[in-house]
């Protein structure tokens, strides 16, 4: 029994030591930039309109949640999800909004307060589910209701 947990402890640290080869970054990368990262979606377009400031935030007892929650957009506004508290991301599930094409890409986990995730709105009018990933079953969900531009 002994001789097994010796040997299942030397695969495990052997395992560790190969999960965290070529992709972990050098020590001097994250030092060069000590401003929290901005996100920006990979279909970013320039923003024509107004800027909506969405915060994801832990509040003091513990609620996860978007502040504003709901809220309304035309195309061409510019909404930024910024990081007060906790970790989060912001994730506009396909299965979640069937009928609609060319959702953004889920965020990455935002961890640093002041981090941000920019979302140009390039949505067709409707309206829009939205959630933070690990936050989900906790209540951390939010809807955009995208409404046709103005002229």
């Amino acid at each position: 029994m002994h001789r097994s947990l010796i040997s299942f402890g030397a695969c495990a640290l052997v395992a560790l030591a190969a999960c965290g080869g070529e992709s972990a970054k050098p020590l001097a990368d994250s030092a060069a930039s000590p401003a929290p990262k901005t996100e920006t979606p990979s279909v970013a377009a320039t923003p024509t309109g107004d800027t909506i400031i969405v915060k994801l935030l832990t509040d003091e007892v513990g609620n996860n949640r978007f502040d504003p929650a709901r809220f309304e957009a035309e195309p061409g506004d510019l909404i930024r999800f910024t990081l007060e508290t906790g970790v989060h991301n912001v994730h506009f599930l396909p299965d979640s909004n069937t009928i609609k094409a060319g959702l953004p890409p889920a965020s990455e986990l935002l961890q640093l307060p002041g981090q941000t995730y920019d979302l140009v709105v390039t949505l067709q009018p409707g309206t829009y589910y939205f959630q933070c990933d690990p936050h989900a079953l906790l209540g951390m969900k939010g809807y955009l209701k995208v409404e046709a531009e103005e002229h």
